[in-house]
């Protein structure tokens, strides 16, 4: 037999509305406002696939609420062999239809991706998505109202912050290399720094730049190196010599 159809409330639109209005007015009563900002993607890099100099154009202004309320999930703060590292987690749930309606209609995007950041007023810092889960709450009434959206304490690497909230963009200013959108170093104006040497741009990820760190043991290590690998052969660790 099928189920009871007097009962069977899924093709209900009048109770799926009324269930997701009350769960926006519920974040909005109990949730915080928070400044989203989505990624623009600049030159992804299809091998590795990652952007290496991503863009944070825009933000907006909207409600989310914090689903940890016993404090920040994570690793939490430890001593590393690096340095102090805090890995903090944090869970926010935004309503789908806002996010539709304030967000995905001006950018084109059907729901918040991994890479977009989130700031929070009430610590005062970053954080950035790594993960979006889709059914938090399976399926009231048939339909999905909510994502969850697990955030990490946002590590700045060189993105460029044009969000229009100053705490964000100060980051740009307080740590950026001063990159352009291949990852090449640049002076104040914009200029691409060439290597006096090779002729060939400096840059994130090219072996010509990290000479420029005066705690670079680069040097050192091609010395050692020479000493037992031959590097005029095409492939050194063959042992039928070269190709």
């Amino acid at each position: 037999m099928s189920t009871n159809v007097f009962f069977n409330n899924f093709d209900s639109y009048a109770e799926k509305n009324l269930i997701e209005d009350l769960i926006i007015e519920s974040i909005r009563i109990y949730g915080h406002d928070m400044y989203y900002c989505p990624r623009t993607i600049v030159g992804e890099n299809t091998i590795f696939n990652e952007d290496a100099v991503s863009e944070y154009n825009t933000h907006y202004l909207v409600e989310m609420y914090i689903k940890n309320v016993e404090g920040f999930e994570g690793e939490g703060d430890f001593l590393s062999k690096f340095n102090i590292e805090i890995r903090d987690n944090i869970t926010f749930t935004l309503a789908r239809r806002v996010y539709d309606e304030e967000i995905g209609v001006t950018q084109g995007n059907v729901r918040p991706y991994e890479g977009d950041i989130i700031f929070m007023p009430l610590t005062g810092k970053v954080y950035q998505i790594k993960f979006v889960e889709h059914e938090s709450v399976f399926y009231q009434m048939g339909a999905l109202q909510t994502y969850d959206l697990k955030c990490e304490l946002f590590e700045y690497s060189n993105e460029r912050l044009n969000t229009g909230v100053p705490i964000i963009d100060d980051l740009e200013q307080q740590y950026s290399l001063n990159v352009d959108a291949n990852g090449a170093y640049a002076d104040a104006n914009g200029n691409i720094i060439m290597d006096a040497n090779t002729g060939r741009p400096l840059g994130i990820g090219s072996d010509d730049g990290l000479d420029n760190d005066a705690f670079a043991d680069n040097a050192t290590f091609e010395t050692d190196a020479d000493l037992f690998i031959d590097f005029s052969e095409k492939d050194p660790f063959s042992q039928g010599g070269t190709f």
